[in-house]
């Protein structure tokens, strides 16, 4: 696909949401909770981790611990055995622990609901606080950032950076290309493209309903098929 400028960039995102939204009506963070506290906890939980074993510990957990100060007031080993199933668990009870004193402490025990109050909280960076927001407060104030996102939005053209730590900068060009009305679904889209379709290893060029819009078409992964 030739070099595009950012106008013809805009329009190609336009036909690939349409795409998305056509592929997968019922995108949707999958990670299961009943409130803006829960979602935060299986956020930080879910870091080098899967929805579907977050789910598993946060079944228990979400009986277990209720509110922010259950969660501040818990003692960190027994934390750790709640969640030792899930990998680095004693890094996240220490996020997960220090976050919700600071929600009691300084929030009322009440998750905030602005980027710059939600990033104050240990363990919360960008990605965190966008999908509590966009996803319990539906507020758009950024795109989350993923390892799905953050891979196909390079395969698609639509950000140069690919590097670890660089997830800010592919927000930043995801924001500038997306319309903010599409900023939150627009995560979920391309999560559910990135795990049903467009895998790491394996995309699946051929049964994918952007494989025009894509200039990495046929070009990632073993036994891609030549395109018609």
């Amino acid at each position: 696909m030739p070099r595009e400028s950012i106008a013809k960039r805009k329009e190609r995102v336009k036909k690939i949401i349409a795409a998305l939204k056509r592929a997968h009506p019922d995108a949707h963070c999958e990670l299961i909770h009943a409130n803006p506290l829960e979602l935060l906890i299986a956020t930080i939980l879910s870091a080098h981790c899967s929805d579907k074993q977050v789910n598993l510990v946060t079944k228990g957990l979400f009986r277990k611990y209720r509110t922010a100060q259950d969660y501040a007031s818990a003692e960190p080993e027994a934390f750790q055995d709640d969640i030792r199933s899930i990998g680095l668990f004693r890094n996240k009870t220490k996020s997960i622990t220090a976050a919700c004193e600071a929600i009691v402490e300084h929030f009322g025990g009440d998750v905030p609901r602005t980027m710059d109050e939600l990033l104050t909280l240990p363990g919360v960076a960008r990605k965190t606080a966008n999908v509590v927001l966009g996803t319990a407060f539906d507020i758009a104030d950024g795109i989350v950032v993923d390892t799905h996102v953050f891979r196909l939005a390079n395969r698609l053209g639509l950000t140069k950076w690919n590097k670890v730590g660089q997830s800010h900068r592919v927000e930043q060009d995801l924001m500038n290309l997306v319309p903010k009305r599409h900023w939150v679904m627009f995560a979920h889209w391309m999560i559910f493209h990135g795990r049903r379709v467009c895998s790491a290893r394996k995309p699946d060029c051929e049964g994918c309903a952007l494989q025009d819009l894509c200039p990495s078409a046929f070009k990632i992964g073993a036994k891609r098929k030549t395109p018609h």
